[in-house]
């Protein structure tokens, strides 16, 4: 990877973040009404003024077609904006809590208070959908903010620097572009709190480098995401909606599926059906269509060129695609049969357009299988049995779920998006994404004196007695 021309050094970055820790009170006493400005100024900016750039860097960075931008890039930033316009006043405003009758004659509240100077590091698959909606909970909760976007999609991150500069003032909002070294230097420093989406083991790093500080984290990160098929399903819807949260970004996602446990009564049905799909989807050749998306990079292309490889020498059969363009980053969508579950496909993480299929005909086996591994950053089901259903959901553990579709939880901004160990830390989106980015600072206002109060020193039979009546009654 060639160096980031103009690669701030360590004594630059420090002077932002100084800049920053300067500005921050004065950025989080801004009323409700200025924070709603900036969401504003965003929306206009990444729907409006910036959007052709945005398609256009995504397409010379990754070959990422122009509807796909739309639907997973642009509409979850501006869905999240708007989301945090209707509720932010509410969301902001001091919420009263009850008080116990010990403590009569005071009242309880809680404030939201920003963080402070906050961090978000983000990676490529979705760059502007992964640096942006953050952001958007970070300004909600008046935060100051750093945004650090992957070195391996240069071309979005010179418009995303373009589009913040054109919007923020620096020392409120500022982005910095550089490789390793950068992101090292700003993880040195001492954040409020830092959101980060990437890798678990880049996520250990992060962990590792805000424990210096005290700093708090939010680790979105990933794992192998399951989905169960069950005998009662209907083949044909799942087969298009797997299809869908498999193949979009060239299976270059952190929530698509990793691979599916198919009851074996409807193993080969599935793989017909995929195959149906596929072809539709892709007009016959995913490589050169233009509704498909090429791999980041040669080096990630050769990762999962040499996944399919090794599956393939220990007992694998391709049912569909496996091509592998020699002269662009293009990998076909694969779907692989007869997987030997300790083939690296199978452990790990795919983060690419390879479905392993697994027939099974005991679901219990199939949950000690999945409970075997790191808990996953999503679980899917499809099934028509509520009671297989709530068993698998009962029985298993992840960041979140769907039932009868797949990574479309993403989208709802009622729900927290997130993971659960290995697969990540804390919770975004909405409510959730305000809250991460703020302290819910609990206030006690003494509005009268106390009952309390009576029970100072020196401690006599009475307060003895009082104290007592307190424990067994209060």
């Amino acid at each position: 990877m060639k160096p980031i021309k103009d690669e701030l050094n360590k004594e630059a970055i420090t002077a932002i973040f100084n800049a920053h820790k300067a500005n921050q009170f004065v950025v989080g006493n801004q009323s409700i009404k200025e924070r709603r400005k900036k969401l504003l100024a965003l929306k206009k900016a990444v729907e409006v003024t910036y959007r052709d750039a945005i398609k256009e860097a995504l397409y010379k960075d990754m070959s990422k077609p122009a509807a796909e931008v739309d639907l997973t890039e642009i509409y979850p930033v501006t869905s999240e904006i708007k989301h945090t316009l209707r509720h932010l006043n509410s969301w902001a405003n001091k919420q009263s809590v009850s008080t116990p009758l010990a403590f009569v004659g005071s009242t309880s509240y809680i404030k939201h208070e920003p963080k402070g100077v906050c961090l978000i590091i983000s990676p490529w698959n979705f760059p502007v959908n992964l640096t942006l909606a953050p952001l958007v909970s970070a300004i909600a909760a008046g935060n100051t903010v750093i945004l650090k976007p992957s070195e391996m999609t240069p071309h979005i991150s010179k418009v995303m620097k373009e589009l913040v500069t054109a919007v923020f003032n620096e020392n409120e909002v500022t982005l910095i572009e550089g490789a390793i070294q950068t992101s090292t230097d700003l993880l040195s420093l001492p954040f409020n709190h830092i959101f980060f989406t990437g890798s678990p083991a880049i996520g250990k790093i992060v962990m590792v480098a805000a424990a210096k500080h005290l700093t708090s984290v939010t680790l979105e990160l990933g794992g192998k995401s399951p989905i169960i098929v069950d005998e009662t399903a209907s083949i044909k819807t799942a087969a298009k909606r797997i299809a869908v949260g498999k193949f979009v970004n060239a299976g270059q996602v952190c929530i698509a599926p990793d691979y599916i446990y198919v009851h074996k009564s409807k193993a080969k049905e599935l793989v017909a059906e995929f195959k149906k799909v596929l072809a539709t989807f892709y007009e016959g050749d995913a490589n050169s269509s233009k509704s498909y998306t090429c791999i980041v990079n040669a080096s990630h292309k050769k990762r999962i060129s040499t996944m399919i490889s090794d599956a393939k020498s220990q007992g694998a059969k391709v049912a569909f695609g496996g091509k592998v363009d020699e002269n662009t980053n293009a990998i076909e969508p694969t779907i692989l049969t007869n997987v030997d579950l300790n083939s690296s496909v199978m452990q790990e993480e795919i983060f690419g357009p390879i479905l392993p299929i697994i027939p099974y005909d005991d679901v219990t086996k199939v949950i000690d299988a999945i409970n075997t591994k790191e808990k996953p950053l999503a679980l899917y089901v499809y099934s028509k049995n509520r009671k297989n259903i709530a068993h698998i959901l009962n029985n298993t553990r992840a960041g979140g779920s769907c039932v009868n579709n797949n990574a479309v939880h993403f989208y709802n901004n009622n729900l927290p998006f997130g993971g659960s160990n290995n697969s990540g830390i804390g919770k975004s989106h909405g409510f959730f994404g305000f809250q991460e980015f703020s302290n819910a600072r609990g206030v006690l206002k003494q509005n009268i004196p106390g009952a309390l109060e009576l029970l100072v020193p020196p401690y006599t039979n009475f307060k003895e007695k009082i104290i007592n009546f307190t424990l067994k009654w209060l």
